[in-house]
């Protein structure tokens, strides 16, 4: 099989090429098997092409509603139904929220993301999330929340608040979904995602690796993800963090090279996109995530916590960046240099030829 990229017309819009031509799951297959330094060479390219390619945007996550939810998600440590020691919480204050996205935006943040574990908010709660994101705006924030599945007008309510990016992740592909999560269907996922598009708010939306998935699964989330139109603006890629009473908690590790990989992929097929280096970075060693900025990631959850798992501190990750002689940079000026510019490698889909 021999993988080469289709080149376009100087000029040509992105969005037609992508939707006269969608990404297969036989493309992104693909991908993955090119050979790990032609994958991470061709990943770079997309991402100079779009991006300045020494800088990164940090983000925070606070839980504001911690705990106590409904769902089954096999991987959380926040589902009611397993005992992994994660009490349920009411709804933080918006003075406490605002306080924590102040010390977020000293320590460097440029994005404050606010998770509440709920299956779907009620119209009160969309009021008091509403708040929030107004008053962290006020910081000079940019904001995303992650609420659970919106109903009809929600979406429209939180932009009209002022919020910037709703997150809500696929997770896995299609046909390993139901492995995972059986509370709510992936229909149920893409009809929010389509609530949130409909309300003008900018969509963050990604998945896990590390469920048990094959590398099959892992090529359909990606063609989920890059075949929506637009794709996401925003795609948080995490590794799985094993968390004691979850039903995954004995999971075999991803290999690293293959999270690499996972990265690479995602910057390829979605070149505009803020690729987001999520959960599980405790376990990553500085090699591994220059490897994943090297890849493509030009985002990262930076702080103490990522909800209820650990991340690695603040002063860790600043002196990883300085050592890398990487910046942090806001989202708009990671790529001014290039936006709008017209690209090659927009186009760089692989065909097999037999």
């Amino acid at each position: 099989m021999q993988v080469h990229a289709h080149t376009a017309a100087h000029g040509h819009d992105e969005a037609l090429r992508r939707n006269d031509t969608p990404w297969t799951v036989a493309d992104i297959e693909a991908l993955f098997a090119l050979p790990f330094n032609d994958l991470i060479f061709r990943a770079q390219q997309v991402h100079r092409e779009h991006f300045d390619a020494n800088a990164v945007q940090l983000s925070t996550l606070l839980s504001i509603k911690t705990g106590g939810c409904p769902e089954d998600c096999s991987y959380c440590p926040q589902s009611a139904r397993y005992d992994t020691g994660v009490e349920a919480e009411k709804l933080m204050p918006v003075e406490e929220v605002v306080a924590a996205a102040q010390r977020a935006k000293e320590a460097g943040a440029t994005r404050f993301c606010m998770g509440a574990a709920w299956r779907s908010p009620k119209p009160h709660q969309v009021d008091a999330v509403g708040e929030m994101v107004r008053s962290v705006k006020a910081l000079g924030l940019e904001t995303c929340v992650t609420l659970g599945m919106l109903r009809d007008g929600q979406a429209q309510q939180l932009r009209d608040a002022g919020l910037d990016y709703y997150n809500h992740n696929l997770d896995t592909s299609p046909e390993f979904y139901g492995q995972i999560i059986t509370t709510r269907t992936y229909q149920d996922r893409l009809d929010t995602l389509a609530r949130v598009r409909d309300a003008g708010l900018k969509v963050c939306c990604g998945g896990i690796v590390g469920l048990g998935e094959t590398r099959r699964e892992r090529a359909g989330l990606i063609a989920q993800l890059a075949n929506m139109s637009p794709y996401p603006e925003s795609v948080p890629i995490n590794n799985l963090m094993k968390v004691e009473g979850t039903p995954l908690e004995n999971n075999e590790s991803v290999d690293p090279f293959d999270f690499v990989r996972m990265i690479a992929v995602a910057r390829i097929t979605m070149p505009r996109a803020m690729v987001r280096l999520s959960a599980g970075r405790e376990m990553m060693d500085d090699s591994l995530q220059s490897l994943c900025f090297l890849a493509g990631a030009n985002s990262m959850f930076y702080g103490e916590k990522l909800l209820v798992t650990q991340n690695p501190q603040a002063e860790a990750d600043r002196a990883l960046l300085a050592r890398l002689g990487m910046r942090t940079s806001t989202e708009e000026k990671l790529g001014a240099e290039n936006a709008g510019d017209a690209s090659d490698c927009d186009a760089l889909k692989p065909c097999a030829t037999h």
